[in-house]
């Protein structure tokens, strides 16, 4: 396991092995790491519909992300909820990685 420092990235993408265009490796975050391929789960306005989080971190599915929108974020619960809730791990619960992309014309806003 890659222990993190003050000045190393916050990703790190060890590659393991290639096929073509297909690749596995380990995807290394601050929050843990990610073999690829992955399932990642998708929390829309911070969580995942349908299942808890208990379940997300149990051994049968065992996912180590999950995939959030930026917009979303934003239009509900909104900046100033999820920093009054400490940040958005603290706030959803989750102490695993997540990756949060921004919608596209989001930044145009």
């Amino acid at each position: 396991m890659w222990h993190y420092q003050m000045n190393d990235p916050a990703i790190r993408l060890q590659l393991d092995a290639e096929d073509g265009n297909a690749r596995a490796g380990v995807l290394h975050t601050r929050r843990g790491e990610i073999e690829t391929p992955v399932f990642m789960p998708v929390g829309t306005a911070g969580s995942v519909k349908g299942i808890r989080f208990e379940e997300l971190e149990d051994h049968d599915l065992d996912a180590r992300i999950i995939l959030g929108n930026t917009y979303h974020l934003w239009l509900r619960p909104g900046i100033e909820t999820i920093r009054a809730g400490g940040g958005l791990h603290r706030f959803i619960g989750w102490d695993r990685a997540l990756l949060v992309r921004r919608a596209r014309n989001f930044g145009r806003m």
